[in-house]
């Protein structure tokens, strides 16, 4: 691939921060309709009762409310589907409670909707929410997975008597258990990935406009606009899509949690449908902690058998994943596909997870950055540490004797992955060795001096990621001489108006600020899939490279005509055609304007279905000081070496890594989620969910040392939730190491703030 100015692997900074840092950015949040309606929802603060709703009609009567509306209104409507059920061993699939609009007498979990008021202000539709009586009936509570199967638990569905939602092996069991059978030597542990809760800048929001002959014109901050629409239509109202418009403007953050279809969607439209008029209903934060997905919260077991020299033979897993208290549209999805990376880079035979999703008294859960994978791999990389301890063998040495090795791709693994590409000792040894850990003892010295705790961790990940359905894109060259791009990924920030335009850039040699990229529009583009499971790149990047390849050649042929050369005896360069070796050129203006400039010429469709995943893998290495008096800790050196098969910018490569390793960290160290025996969540604003901060970050080192992806046309792996997937694990191990060299320590369990270390420091 030739080299361009504006091309692949150039820094290029984001052309669409100028926008962003002068506060130009044009959010859903920001989004009003003329004459529209307000939307509130009132909620439960129960976390399980039945309930009634008294006579409503003083409430309706309070100024500037246009309506109130509970289950009866919208009984007739569809359940918000769960579209990724897991089916249990046996074949069967469990049966899924509904899961309504509005529910009629019963909620499940504190925040639940029980009604939507709509008025002229939000604050005529508080009022109202206030006036209206309800009749509680609170019933016992299972408000997380040791509640919910623990004897005698609340029930949270009369389907699932047990908790139950499905019960699910991956693996090889048969094969698996006969290993364990004859091994030397089994080591386990136990473990808990901790929830967490989603805070994305902006906000969830919505505004529905009804148009005329019934169509609907929706503005919504999410993660795609077509899985939104779709949903909507065919689940819910059962409607032709094409009577849906969606658009998506600038969104703040989404990392999973946007992709999802949530009650207040469908009470939105149904209240514009039923009014005539534009309905918004936008969230507020402590709203944010009750309404949205939450992520994460798994109970394992995790056991590996062993040789008599340390090498693996079989890992099993047990898994318990809360799902809330209901199936969201992927949740049962999220907990399998993690556990498909069971075995991580390791060379092990054999493995199996058994999965069972919980029934909880709480809110409900699906992806969070990662879905799944940094659960995986929080799991293998804890475990072998473990084990290394348990031995009394070299960590380091302990998982160069069980890598993959690089002469063994492609290689299947017990759960079915095929990694196409891996150098796992390679990037672990760069990292170990630009984070110094031959200089560690000396540093731990000098931090005993001082009272202090040191330790030193590391994180060896491997991910599935940049598969899944095909993607369209479509480039074109308009008469002004700019090309404009229309694919149907949506950006969350991370940067694909650049990232895209670099490209196109790449056959058609234009500056960024020619090229314009539009998406999160449904009459854009007839198909999308939207942004997630870091696939925008690998797949809609490949198709946006492929369609601009083939106007590349249509506007050669064009101008071959023109110039009357051949296409062989000319070159694309700053905008132009030009004959090779002469001063003979045409500009792209003067070539759309060409008798012959027809629209299936200037502008091409071009699609990449992705055979497999891409692999992204890397080693994280972290080091962290502990003041054993309180508790707090500092990470004091962080490195990152990354493979990510080809960088197209190095800058948005860099963002993209560092945003998710601080993710990562604040699970690992501070994000800390509470309820009490009734469900109630404690944590439910800033002021008591701990948020990272600037200065809870270090300053991370990080390099790649790339293999390119044989799966993918660019060779690119994807990168969008890697940092997290690395970050936890290497966290928590340098947090182990510290607490075992001065106190024995060898297990604490995400988040390990200051008070969890303290106490844990105190019964030890």
């Amino acid at each position: 691939m030739r080299p361009t100015k504006f091309g692949m692997g150039q820094a290029l900074t984001r052309v669409e921060d100028q926008r962003f840092i002068t506060g130009q950015g044009h959010y859903a949040t920001d989004y009003h309709a003329k004459g529209e309606l307000q939307g509130f929802v009132l909620r439960s603060s129960y976390a399980s009762a039945t309930f009634k709703i008294g006579d409503l009609t003083a409430a309706r009567a309070m100024p500037g409310i246009a309506a109130i509306y509970t289950h009866a209104d919208v009984a007739h409507l569809g359940d918000l589907p769960c579209q990724a059920p897991i089916k249990n061993t046996d074949g069967t699939l469990s049966p899924v409670p509904s899961y309504p609009v509005l529910p009629k007498d019963r909620v499940v979990h504190v925040g639940e909707a029980v009604a939507f008021i709509v008025a002229s202000t939000i604050e005529q539709a508080r009022d109202a929410a206030e006036a209206i009586t309800i009749e509680w009936n609170g019933k016992p509570v299972a408000a997380d997975i040791a509640g919910a199967r623990a004897k005698g638990a609340a029930v949270v569905h009369a389907e699932a008597p047990d908790n139950v939602a499905f019960d699910h092996i991956l693996g090889n069991q048969p094969e698996t258990d006969a290993i364990f059978a004859k091994a030397p030597r089994i080591i386990s542990l136990s473990l808990h990935n901790s929830r967490i809760i989603a805070n994305y800048m902006e906000a969830r929001s919505i505004v529905v406009e009804p148009q005329k002959a019934g169509k609907l014109l929706i503005t919504v901050g999410s993660q795609g606009v077509h899985g939104l629409r779709n949903t909507l239509a065919k689940f819910i109202f059962k409607m032709n899509p094409d009577d849906i418009r969606v658009v998506t403007p600038d969104v703040g953050g989404g990392f999973g949690t946007k992709t999802f279809m949530y009650r207040e969607y469908p009470l939105a439209v149904f209240a514009a449908q039923q009014l005539g008029k534009p309905v918004r209903w936008a969230s507020d934060r402590t709203e944010h902690f009750f309404a949205c997905a939450h992520g994460r919260d798994n109970l394992t077991l995790a056991e590996m058998a062993l040789d008599a020299k340390g090498k693996f033979l079989a890992m099993r897993v047990m898994l318990d994943a809360n799902m809330g208290a209901y199936l969201s549209q992927y949740g049962p999805y999220i907990p399998w596909i993690g556990s498909t990376m069971l075995t991580g880079v390791y060379d092990i035979p054999a493995g199996y997870t058994r999965i069972r999703g919980i029934y909880t008294h709480s809110v409900p859960f699906d992806a969070y950055r990662g879905a799944g994978r940094p659960e995986a791999a929080y799991t293998v990389e804890r475990l072998v540490d473990y084990i290394a301890d348990e031995l009394g063998m070299d960590r380091l040495k302990l998982r160069k004797l069980n890598f993959i090795k690089p002469k063994k791709m492609p290689y299947k693994t017990p759960t079915g992955r095929v990694y196409d590409t891996g150098e796992f000792a390679a990037h672990m040894e760069r990292a170990v060795e630009a984070a110094d850990w031959k200089g560690f003892p000396a540093r731990l010295k000098a931090a005993k001096k001082t009272g202090k705790l040191r330790g030193i961790g590391l994180g060896v990940y491997i991910e599935a990621c940049g598969g899944g359905s095909p993607e369209p894109a479509y480039v074109s060259l308009e008469k002004d001489g700019t090309a404009v791009v229309k694919i149907g990924t949506q950006s969350n920030g991370q940067g694909h108006e650049t990232a895209y335009a670099q490209l196109v850039s790449q056959h058609l040699d234009l500056p960024l600020d020619k090229i314009k990229v539009l998406q999160g529009d449904t009459n854009f583009t007839p198909t999308g899939s939207g942004t997630g499971g870091s696939r925008s790149i690998p797949v809609g990047g490949a198709a946006v490279a492929k369609a601009s390849e083939l106007l590349a050649d249509n506007i050669k042929t064009l101008a071959a005509q023109a110039l009357e050369a051949g296409t062989g005896d000319l070159e694309i360069a700053d905008g132009r055609v030009k004959i090779a070796g002469t001063d003979r050129s045409i500009s792209y203006a003067e070539i759309a304007a060409l008798p012959g400039a027809k629209k299936d010429m200037l502008a091409t469709k071009a699609q990449f279905a992705p055979p497999e995943a891409t692999y992204p893998n890397g080693t994280h290495s972290c080091e962290i000081e502990i003041d054993p008096e309180t508790g707090e800790s500092r990470i004091v050196n962080y490195v990152i070496v990354d493979d990510f098969g080809v960088t197209l910018n190095p800058i948005l490569l860099a963002g993209q890594i560092h945003g998710g390793a601080a993710q990562g960290i604040g699970q690992a160290l501070i994000e800390r989620f509470i309820h009490d025996e009734n469900g109630q969540i404690l944590t439910a604003s800033f002021l008591d969910y701990a948020m990272p901060r600037a200065e809870d970050m270090p300053n991370f080192q990080f390099e790649t040392l790339n293999v390119p992806s044989t799966t993918n046309a660019l060779g690119i792996k994807g990168a969008g939730e890697a940092g997290t997937i690395g970050a936890a694990p290497a966290v928590m191990n340098a947090v182990v190491d510290a607490l075992r060299h001065a106190k024995g320590i060898r297990h604490i369990d995400m988040p390990a703030n200051a008070q969890a270390i303290w106490q844990t420091l105190q019964k030890a």
